[in-house]
């Protein structure tokens, strides 16, 4: 018994020892494996299009939440659209900032009722930036397209084919249509077929000119006959088409001008009548039929907005 008793000791702080041990490869194991998700989160990110900055990205737990979502999905998408530097967790904690600021802003300055629809035009401003990045960034790949159209007529002319065209011209070009032409490239180099790597670059940027370019490189790809001929006429109408729309830019300007201005007015107006008779605003929206009438001249101001960018709208 004498020596059953001193054994036991002796097997408690073996077990002691080796739990702890299994504790801590446990815990490394358990490391190791965040480090490799995180990484593999960061190429989706690259893979979807995101910019490699090597910076530290911010809110990583809230872009990962977001990520399992459908919202945050799309959203995802939509930067990838844009080309900024920002992943989803990070334009929604801005957006969210921006909303907690405006709606204090407003009730401080204006009147509490004043509160809710800051953050609401917050949340629209924010979208919209998106949209008008990602169409300034298919206008400036539209206008683009000619030197594109003219690398591609010239390596096809010189014997090369058209895979190796396109990583050419990804090279010689810069950003978006660099990146945008890398990204085929790659999609190219891993097995995708050209219809399907050209036709997701036209649903990432979609444009009539560059709809009309990939139904051509596409259907010399599968007649397999030369599209040097096809692509020095296309350079010529994407050079017309691109002055064109430069000229009916600027005819539109002041329209474009006038439709956020219009807007502007009503705000200012506001601004000014509380200034002028202090607590103004506060009194008039106190009331059910003020605040009645203060939603019906913001929905008055949304629709003038949205009807004048309708109207100086032109397809080119």
């Amino acid at each position: 018994m004498t020596g059953g008793n001193a054994t036991l000791p002796v097997l408690a702080l073996a077990a002691t020892v080796l739990a702890g041990a299994l504790a801590v490869a446990g815990a490394r194991a358990y490391a190791a494996g965040r480090a490799q998700r995180q990484a593999v989160v960061d190429r989706l990110d690259d893979d979807r299009g995101l910019p490699v900055s090597g910076r530290r990205r911010r809110f990583p737990s809230v872009d990962r939440t977001l990520r399992t979502t459908r919202f945050g999905r799309r959203l995802a998408l939509r930067l990838a659209a844009t080309g900024l530097d920002v992943t989803p967790g990070e334009f929604f904690v801005g957006m969210v900032a921006a909303v907690v600021v405006l709606w204090v802003a407003a009730q401080a300055v204006l009147a509490p009722f004043f509160g809710p629809i800051a953050a609401v035009v917050a949340v629209w401003a924010a979208f919209a930036f998106l949209s008008w990045q990602r169409q300034k960034r298919i206008e400036k790949f539209i206008n683009q397209l000619p030197e594109l159209s003219r690398i591609l007529a010239n390596a096809t002319q010189a014997g090369l084919a058209l895979r190796t065209a396109l990583a050419m011209a990804a090279e010689e070009l810069e950003a978006p249509a660099g990146e945008e032409l890398a990204k085929v490239s790659d999609k190219l180099a891993v097995g995708h077929s050209v219809d399907d790597a050209l036709g997701e670059l036209a649903e990432r940027l979609p444009s009539r000119e560059l709809v009309v370019l990939v139904t051509t490189l596409v259907l010399a790809n599968r007649a397999g006959g030369t599209v040097v001929g096809s692509l020095r006429n296309l350079t010529k109408t994407l050079e017309e088409r691109k002055e064109t729309r430069r000229e009916v830019r600027t005819q539109l300007s002041q329209v474009v001008v006038t439709a956020y201005v219009v807007p502007l007015l009503g705000v200012g107006t506001l601004l000014l009548m509380n200034r002028i008779a202090p607590g103004a605003i506060d009194r008039m929206t106190s009331s059910v039929l003020g605040q009645l009438a203060v939603v019906a001249a913001f929905v008055l101001y949304a629709l003038g907005f949205f009807l004048i960018r309708r109207l100086s709208k032109i397809d080119v």
